[in-house]
């Protein structure tokens, strides 16, 4: 058990879905100094991930990491010298707590373990794919001028094997596909980066829109779509 990410196992296919900002989770002796009810908001947490990626390793058979801390304790999808790591900052709302805080002790306690157990599960698969899971709300409140009206987004960067098989097969289903929208994996993409670009691992970058995920009902729908693409990708690509 560790604070700095949950592991879900639901069988040996290899197939690794990682949710960098799956948990809205504090810890007791950390202080944002924000309001409490900031921490159920996309700023906070990836709306609808968790559920998500427990119903996929189910129906998959395969394992998960998700973060376990907040992405403002610490953002897990960013390279360790990137603005807004450690965000003072998000969607128009301060974080106090962040501008006095250690980024070097929370590195060590987060983000370095986070992302040494992926490479660990990583290392212990033959052939693995990864499904990159994150979810996008559909309007910000610090540019209202951005329209957002996609129901899924696909991300990548220089790797877009498996984008090219996912995103028809997200259209026939009825989605909205954005392909490098809401905004381009060739900007943000670290996780990604880091694990799979640089090592050849074949993966899919999946941005849910969070009003479709915010319950029960769309999170059976978001998995039951989302699992004959992720096999069909790794089967194909792995």
């Amino acid at each position: 058990m560790s604070e700095a990410f949950t592991v879900l196992k639901g069988g040996d296919r290899p197939i690794l879905i990682v949710g960098d900002h799956a948990s809205n989770r504090v810890p007791e002796d950390i202080d944002l100094g924000i309001d409490p009810a900031l921490f159920n908001q996309h700023v906070a947490i990836d709306i609808g991930v968790a559920e998500v990626a427990a119903l996929l390793v189910q129906s998959l058979s395969c394992s998960a990491i998700l973060g376990g801390a907040s992405r403002l304790v610490i953002d897990l999808n960013r390279e360790p010298d990137a603005p807004g790591l450690l965000p003072v900052t998000s969607d128009g709302h301060d974080i106090p707590g962040n501008r006095s805080a250690d980024l070097a002790e929370r590195m060590i306690r987060f983000h370095h373990p986070y992302h040494h157990e992926v490479g660990r599960l990583l290392g212990g698969m033959t052939s693995p794919f990864i499904l990159s899971l994150h979810s996008f709300t559909p309007g910000l409140a610090s540019r209202p001028e951005e329209m957002r009206p996609w129901d899924i987004g696909i991300l990548y960067n220089q790797d877009d094997r498996a984008a090219r098989i996912a995103i028809p097969m997200l259209e026939a289903a009825g989605l909205k596909v954005g392909d490098q929208l809401p905004y381009s994996g060739a900007l943000l993409n670290a996780t990604m980066n880091r694990h799979a670009e640089v090592n050849g691992i074949p993966y899919l970058g999946v941005e849910m829109r969070q009003d479709h995920v915010a319950d029960a009902a769309g999170w059976d729908r978001f998995a039951k779509i989302l699992a004959p693409i992720v096999k069909l990708c790794c089967a194909t690509l792995a």
